[in-house]
């Protein structure tokens, strides 16, 4: 595999021939790719030098649900709105936030509950939410069946697999609390993210912790069918977690506001479209991506996000990337307890002054919504 990708940071100008593009949870070592302009939303070289420069950090490498993002790059959204995002690869949702608060990006994809704890121990350079266009986490711990855990109880004493930046081993204290297993009871074995499910099918891992995303799509092309699974998603066991957000350093939030105004409205418009149509969502993704991009993986994913973590009954009345305050209030109360951490109020965690109107980010109607075929 090429690793070339790793020291890539990309302009997400459109051009006529792919450059390498990498972006959120995939398990392949995508050098991903800008998608190819198809009419005249492209950029030129010359109109990219008179464009502010941003650097954005996803949570994982280039997959199926960072469709809005490659549409919004394909239609031309973000010089539009006069910015040049530069993205580099991420690893890991909670190493993200890490990096942002550090200046490397000025915006990335990450969690908010880690979110929470960095502030609490760096609280001279917060980050804060500005959306969370994940309503529902595709946290998860998964194990094979072969394995014989049928539930969150049965992984006391086992060996669990993660890389050290990976969100959902982050919060395992608080999935073992509500689930009523001793939080250091289990093993935890540290890995590169490519080989996480290898060792689990191996065997050298009786389970691991991921985005459900990443790690159900990877199994299934390794072989493994979703009947051979027992996937244990933290929203089902007592964590009514959001996903992802869009997190900014507090420093840069308030100095350059129409920058992260106008990255917003450049996302949710990407986002409208792949609701609308998510098979040119992911169309635009494989077209970004290289050659071991796996398609059928890609649409698994983009799948799970379309079912589980993008469209619920809460976006219908808050809109895509806002939030319900009394739940976000209540899920920062119960991961805090658990870190040991106070709990900050709603305001420090997530800043909604920065989303365009409710009205222009709203869900389209289901009617207007094609199913992924």
């Amino acid at each position: 595999m090429k690793n070339t990708w790793l020291v890539r940071s990309l302009s997400l100008v459109l051009i006529a021939s792919p450059v390498i593009l990498s972006s959120c949870q995939s398990q392949q070592p995508n050098a991903a790719t800008t998608p190819a302009s198809g009419g005249t939303t492209a950029t030129t070289a010359a109109d990219t030098a008179q464009k502010r420069s941003i650097k954005v950090n996803p949570s994982w490498l280039l997959q199926g649900d960072n469709a809005p993002l490659t549409i919004a790059i394909e239609k031309g959204y973000f010089p539009a709105e006069g910015l040049d995002v530069k993205i580099e690869r991420g690893y890991g949702s909670s190493d993200t936030i890490t990096k942002v608060a550090a200046g490397q990006f000025e915006l990335g994809f990450g969690d908010i509950y880690s979110m929470m704890e960095f502030n609490a121990k760096n609280p001279n350079d917060p980050v804060v939410a500005v959306a969370i266009p994940y309503n529902q986490s595709a946290f998860a711990i998964v194990a094979l069946k072969s394995s014989n855990i049928a539930d969150p109880k049965g992984l006391a004493g086992k060996k669990l697999g993660a890389p050290a930046g990976d969100a959902p081993r982050k919060l395992w204290p608080v999935f073992a609390q509500k689930t009523g297993v001793q939080a250091d009871s289990v093993e935890w074995i540290t890995m590169e993210p490519k080989l996480r499910e290898t060792l689990l099918i191996k065997g050298d891992v009786d389970a691991v912790s991921g985005f459900a995303t990443t790690i159900i799509p990877a199994l299934e092309k390794a072989g493994k069918k979703p009947e051979d699974m027992n996937v244990f998603y933290y929203t089902e066991n007592g964590l009514n977690l959001y996903g992802n957000a869009i997190v900014v350093k507090k420093a840069f939030l308030e100095k350059n506001p129409e920058v992260v105004k106008g990255f917003l409205r450049a996302y949710f418009k990407g986002l409208q479209d792949t609701l609308k149509d998510p098979a040119a969502g992911l169309e635009s993704v494989v077209k970004a991506g290289d050659s071991l991009m796996d398609k059928n993986a890609e649409k698994r994913r983009l799948q799970i996000a379309l079912e589980r973590l993008y469209v619920t009954p809460e976006v219908e009345k808050v809109g895509l990337g806002g939030v319900d305050p009394t739940r976000l209030e209540a899920t920062a109360k119960q991961v805090a307890e658990v870190l040991q951490i106070a709990a900050p109020p709603v305001n420090q965690i997530f800043d909604e002054s920065y989303l365009p109107p409710k009205e222009e980010r709203a869900l389209p109607a289901a009617a207007d919504r094609k199913p992924l075929t």
